[in-house]
């Protein structure tokens, strides 16, 4: 799920011998993690205030229906943004911890245009083709 920060980062501008991961792209990755993990914060909280004003019981069976189908479609869509919260909460323990922009299974760099892209991507990119060859192949 792409979700779009509340206040907008500007894309990091690396410069001539600057080394992968350093103080200042951390901070610049930490700041953009934050701001989706606000906008999301933000959109529940809505979601809550909405679903407790329009809890209203409608006579027609129709107009219930279509509210109830409303309302699971939007606890859907918090249920995901509460699971991208926890996968944002995990790459800021990984900033904090160093591990951040490293791939999870051979530990090369991910790039920093690949995390501007996925802030939240785990693998590089060629260990991402690899996963999803694997995943169309177990799919036939």
């Amino acid at each position: 799920m792409s979700v779009q920060p509340t206040k907008t980062v500007a894309p990091y501008k690396t410069k001539k011998g600057e080394t992968y991961m350093n103080p200042k792209q951390l901070d610049h990755f930490r700041s953009i993690l934050n701001n989706i993990k606000l906008g999301l914060g933000e959109d529940i909280d809505r979601t809550v205030h909405s679903m407790q004003d329009d809890a209203t019981v409608f006579a027609d069976p129709n107009d219930r229906a279509s509210q109830e189908s409303d309302m699971t479609l939007e606890l859907r869509n918090r249920d995901r943004e509460s699971k991208l919260i926890k996968k944002i909460n995990e790459m800021l323990a990984k900033i904090n911890s160093g591990d951040y922009g490293y791939c999870e299974n051979c530990g090369i760099e991910i790039g920093l245009n690949r995390l501007e892209a996925r802030p939240t991507a785990t693998l590089c990119i060629d260990c991402k083709t690899l996963d999803e060859i694997r995943e169309k192949q177990v799919a036939k």
